[in-house]
This record gives C-alpha cells, structure tokens and sequence, in this order.
C-alpha cells in the first residue's frame, strides 16, 4: 500500500513538473516570437536589399579580397564617401577639404551662388546618393549631404586646379610636397573610396556656371588629372571625354576599354556561369617554345587592353607595372566583381597576364621582348601580384572578350608541326653556339655524305683503264 502511494505521489509531482516546463515553454515560445519577428521586420544593413540594382555602384571589396590584397582597397590619405569618413589617419586632408571648400564659396558666392545652394542642391538628391551605396549609412541628412558637399567640392577643386581653370597658390602643400597629391590621386580610384559621379557633375555645374566660364567637361579634367598617375597617349584618353560614367574609378576603367569591343562582355558572369568550361593558355616562355613570338603593340590610339594575336605573333602593348596601376586594376577587378551591369575587361586582362606571368623567368622574358617594364619591385613581386589578382575571382572564359585569342593560340600550340619546327629553332639556333654547333654538325654531314657519293660512285663506275 505505501508503495502504490509512493508511485501515485511520484506520478504527480512528474505531471506537476511537466506542466510547470509547458507553462515555460509556451512563455518562451512567446518571447521567440515577439523576438523573431523584429528580427524578420529588420532590412539588412552590411549589404542592403537594393545592392544588386543598377543604381548601386559603390561596395566594400569583398572580405576575400581583402585578405589577399589588405592594403590595396583602403585609403592611405583621403576619405571620400561615408566608408572610411572620420578615421584617424586620413584627418590631415579632412582639415584641407574645408580650407579648399571656403576657397571655392569665397569664389562662387560672388557671383551669386553660396554655400546653402550647393547644399539644397545636393540634398534634393539624397536618396538617389543613399541607393548608390551597398551598405546602410549611419548619418542623419544634415550630415550625409554635408559629407557629399565637402567631399564633392573637394575634388571640383582640386581636378580645376590640376586642369588650370583656376590659379592655385603655389606654395599649397598638397601640391607643393611631392608626395602627397601621387598618393591623394590613387585614392580618389578605390572602390570604397567613391562617391557619384552625378554628385561631382551637379556641383562642377554649378561651379561652372558662377564663374560664367566655358572649359573642358568634368570627365576630360579628371582623366587628365589622372594622366599623373597613369600615364597613357593623349588620342587614347581623348575619345573619353563625353563617356557617361557612375563614379572617378568607373570612368577611368572606362578609359581602358577598347571602344569597338565595349559590349561583348556585358553580364558574362550571370549569363555565362551555367555553361562555362575553364580554359588556359600556357605561360609566356612555353608559348615562346611553342613558337609564338612575343611583340609590344605601338600605336597612340592602342588600349592598353588592345591585344591581338595573328600568324603566331601575340603582340601586347606596352604595360609599366607599378603601384598606381596594380592599385588600378584591383579596385576595377573588385568593382567587376561587385556590379552586375558591366563588362569585365580588366578582370579579363589581369587574368589573361596572370596566364603569362607564372614564374620570374617570364618577367624577365616579357621585359626582354619590351612587353612590360618592371617598376613594381623584384620579378617574384610581378609574378606575386598577377597571383593574387586572379585569385577567388570567378571568371569565365567563354563571355571574354580575349576568349578568341585564347583559342587561336591554344589551337596554334595543338599544332603538331608549329611545336615541332618552333623546337627545332629553339634547340639548334636560339644561342649563337648552337647555331655554330648546329651549322658545324651540318657541314660535317654534308662532307660526308659528299666522300660516301664519290666512294660509290668510283666503285660503280671505276675510271678506265690508261
């Protein structure tokens, strides 16, 4: 009897204690979700719904760039845009931004445009700003369109400056120190570093107009501003001018496109991916054994992404590797990467000289053939970057616009007879000793096949007897 009550008592207690953990869990079940459905309710932040439409332009590079490349993407002296504004290190030219911006109001507001028509201006434009930008910005509008304003002025001035409509003090540091203004110009080309180029041209407008000045357009000053940095032929940057770009880095990348191949690229990633099929060429000294010679393109209107492959020439024009330009092309490759609605020409490029440069020994041969000078570093430095550049970047061969070069000069290395005689010539004649060893070992068999032919034909043939 005790023990039936002993089981009834513990029976009780267990369904007591079930129902208290019920009571809980329906508590909790509440709490979830009430929790859960702000959490549904909340827009993402880090990389916002409207990131994938055309009007968003401006991205942080993604995370798997970064780590291969940490100090390509992050400004060195000058922010632009909300991404890197007010770090520390980047104050020395914050200061100056407001020096260059009280210049600029001093000059426009006597002609009857102050400070608060800029910022009407570009306030009336704030939410197309705010979509250019794949994150969330944590400023309210008064500071947002400060930034644009500041930031936006900034760069007017300092591309009419460079561009001589108007006098600078000669004496301005950031002109006056040689280091700075190379450094300030390689910032304006990161990808994070970006603000619309709408912005720029509203405020270049404006500016243009209170001066009552007719100059160049706000394209032609900043690709000769450019022209510091990168130096290319004037009748190539020329035909840019007018081109209708969505940021300073787009515009330059712009710049490098051949014009009459500009759209046969357009979406490769997200209409080639299903389909793709990987495909190499081999490396600039196996492709010399194979038989191709190696060639730099001269031409004042040639792209410096112009290349072109005809009966076993590849002829390449003339690149100077230095820090500008690998700065260049990796902020176009993570811009490439970021925004759908582009072509990939420098992502094309970079991969194509990636295929060539594998090992120092094809620096050294490029920089033999002038295809490249080396102002980078070592060779191991060259090859390190062509590395890493086409590194966790997807890429399809199919939708580039090289993909035909490719092709011809794999099916020129396929072919049996160009491997075989382009041997031939590399073993025998591509030294001076060779080529006497060579001539040496052929002359010795001419002479004997002459002595055997005159043995034979005296035993054929004796002479007759006297």
């Amino acid at each position: 009897m005790e023990k039936e009550m002993e089981v009834l008592s513990n029976q009780n207690l267990e369904e007591k204690e079930a129902n208290f953990h019920a009571i809980r869990i329906m508590e909790g079940e509440s709490n979830w979700s009430t929790l859960m459905e702000k959490k549904r309710k909340q827009k993402p932040r880090l990389l916002r719904k409207s990131a994938g439409n055309i009007s968003c332009c401006i991205f942080r590079v993604p995370q798997s760039l970064v780590e291969i490349n940490k100090k390509a993407y992050q400004p060195h002296i000058v922010s632009i845009g909300p991404y890197h504004h007010g770090k520390d290190h980047l104050k020395m030219i914050q200061e100056h931004k407001w020096r260059l911006l009280d210049t600029l109001i001093a000059r426009t507001e006597n002609q009857g445009v102050c400070l608060d028509d800029y910022f009407k201006a570009i306030a009336s434009k704030e939410e197309s700003i705010r979509e250019c930008y794949s994150e969330a910005i944590d400023l309210n509008s008064n500071e947002f369109v400060e930034m644009m304003v500041l930031d936006g002025c900034f760069i007017v001035e300092i591309l009419c400056i460079v561009g001589k409509i108007i006098q600078n003090d000669p004496k301005d540091p950031i002109f006056n120190m040689l280091w700075v203004f190379p450094f300030l110009m390689r910032d304006l080309l990161r990808l994070e570093n970006q603000i619309p180029f709408f912005v720029l041209q509203t405020l270049f407008d404006m500016y243009m107009t209170s001066l009552d000045k007719e100059g160049p357009s706000l394209a032609q000053l900043a690709l000769d501003s450019f022209d510091y940095v990168i130096e290319r032929p004037t009748e190539v940057i020329k035909r840019y001018y007018n081109v209708q770009a969505l940021h300073l880095l787009d515009l330059f990348r712009l710049s490098f496109i051949p014009q009459s191949k500009g759209s046969n690229e357009k979406n490769y990633l997200r209409d080639g991916m299903k389909d793709s099929v990987s495909t190499t060429i081999p490396s600039a000294q196996r492709l010399h054994v194979a038989g191709i010679k190696f060639k730099p393109r001269k031409s004042d209107s040639i792209s410096l992404l112009d290349i072109k492959f005809d009966n076993g020439v590849l002829e390449i024009p003339h690149l100077a590797i230095d820090d500008s330009i690998s700065s260049f092309f990796l902020n176009c490759v993570a811009f490439e990467q970021c925004y759908s609605d582009c072509s990939k020409h420098i992502t094309s490029y970079t991969t194509f000289m990636s295929c060539l440069i594998r090992k120092p020994s094809d620096v050294g041969f490029l920089s033999d053939q002038n295809v490249i000078e080396n102002d980078f570093g070592t060779d191991k430095e060259v090859v390190r970057f062509f590395s890493n550049i086409s590194k966790d970047v997807p890429f399809d061969f199919q939708q580039s616009y090289l993909f035909k070069l490719f092709e011809d000069v794999n099916e020129h290395c396929r072919s049996k007879w160009h491997v075989r005689w382009a041997d031939f010539k590399y073993t025998y004649f591509n030294t001076p000793w060779s080529f006497i060893s060579a001539l040496a070992a052929t002359l010795l068999l001419v002479l004997t096949m002459i002595q055997a032919f005159f043995a034979i034909y005296a035993y054929v043939l004796p002479p007759p007897p006297h």
